[in-house]
């Protein structure tokens, strides 16, 4: 049996996947809520293929608690933040979580950490955990880092088809959880050391940071001196060995807008490049305010209510909000002590924001100014209702005559 620690946009997935493949599963998390509405035969997230996953791991006989089981496999994903002074990753979840699994584990149990972490996260918090209890209770307990590789929108076909990395201390225990994943991934499965594991992953998410900071910096330095970001790229990816990305109004989530820290937080005198890129794609917010006031003026416009942001989510077509470039905008404003913007996204029907609406009509007859912060298909399919407003477009996604850009 395997008990999976942690039943968020990550641990569910995973847990459910290896459930309707075979496995005997039971999921753990102390949010006692999330937990009642998993029994209950309800997901707790919105994701493609999620619900019709989530019914087949049911009858395959997956089950939720929050108490620890007693197992010999535990795959641990929990949240893994980053102190924002420090940079560095905060493993206090993954911490906590190892040692309840600790009192609750037999001799010989494998602990799999599925969190992101920084590069020798797990040798200098998670081990001496581990040998402690070793040395009191006797007990084997064996360590191992497979640091998942997916996106939300897109979880269960990446879950199946990506490459993973297993990082163990030894080849026959990185082997036994190799064959434990290559019961749903189709992918090809590469088995190291922890370490290398721990800084693969985080330097995955570093290259898109740094590439996405790349065509953020190119949108203002083509802004200052007015051309056009889009076909200069455009024209530039002609090129064979020149795949350059678009700009946008910042990243979020929590790989491209966390896991990048992490190095710079660990290796400070180093990370020169990341830090930079970093700190350009934290301010990709602003930029856009401020280009929101540029046009306001240009118009002759002065109420700050009648523009309104289009998207919460941190990408688009999905419910998640962590990290989100609009969340950062709006504190942004908050801070000009400036009256509110309207603000509107189809996925996010609780309210989160201040001048929150719930409907795309209702939303669009309130402003006279429209921010397409994310390219939810929705607003692409409704482009037309935009003629005759003043369109900032963040994603070069409307194609409507005279729409500003960032």
């Amino acid at each position: 049996m395997v008990n999976v620690i942690g039943l968020g946009y990550i641990g569910l997935p995973t847990a459910l996947m290896l459930a309707s493949h075979g496995v005997e599963v039971v999921g753990t998390d102390y949010n006692a809520q999330l937990v009642e509405t998993l029994q209950a035969g309800k997901t707790t997230f919105e994701e493609k293929g999620l619900d019709e996953l989530f019914q087949q791991a049911l009858s395959a006989g997956i089950r939720f608690t929050t108490e620890y089981q007693t197992t010999d496999t535990y795959i641990v994903s929990v949240p893994t933040p980053y102190d924002k002074f420090s940079k560095k990753v905060d493993p206090g979840y993954v911490v906590a979580a190892v040692k309840q699994v600790i009192q609750v584990c037999p001799d010989s149990a494998t602990v799999v950490i599925e969190s992101t972490v920084s590069p020798g996260t797990i040798e200098k918090y998670v081990r001496p955990e581990v040998k402690a209890a070793c040395a009191e209770t006797g007990k084997e307990i064996r360590l191992v880092h497979a640091p998942e590789r997916i996106i939300p929108g897109n979880m269960l076909f990446e879950l199946i088809h990506n490459n993973r990395t297993i990082g163990a201390d030894d080849r026959e225990t990185g082997e036994a959880i190799k064959q434990m994943y290559a019961s749903f991934c189709e992918g090809e499965i590469v088995v190291t050391d922890i370490q290398t594991a721990e800084m693969t992953k985080v330097v995955e998410n570093t290259f898109r940071a740094v590439n996405i900071a790349f065509a953020n910096e190119l949108a203002k330095i083509c802004r200052y001196d007015n051309m056009d970001v889009y076909e200069i790229i455009r024209i530039c990816n002609m090129h064979p060995r020149v795949n350059i990305l678009n700009p946008g109004p910042g990243v979020g989530g929590h790989c491209i807008s966390v896991d990048p820290w992490f190095l710079v937080g660990d290796y400070p005198g180093l990370a020169r490049v990341i830090d930079e890129s970093m700190k350009t794609n934290d301010g990709m917010p602003d930029f856009v305010l401020n280009r929101i006031y540029e046009i306001m003026q240009e118009k002759g416009m002065t109420d700050l209510t009648r523009v309104g942001l289009y998207g919460l989510t941190y990408k688009e077509n999905v419910d998640d909000c962590r990290e989100s470039p609009t969340l950062q905008l709006l504190e942004s404003q908050k801070r000009h002590l400036a009256p509110g913007l309207k603000v509107y996204d189809p996925f996010v029907r609780s309210d989160i924001a201040e001048n929150q609406v719930h409907d795309l009509d209702e939303f669009l007859d309130s402003v006279d100014f429209v921010v397409l912060m994310v390219k939810h298909d929705e607003i692409k399919e409704n482009m037309n209702k935009l003629a005759g407003k003043i369109v900032l477009d963040c994603h070069n996604i409307c194609p409507l005559p005279g729409v500003y850009h960032i």
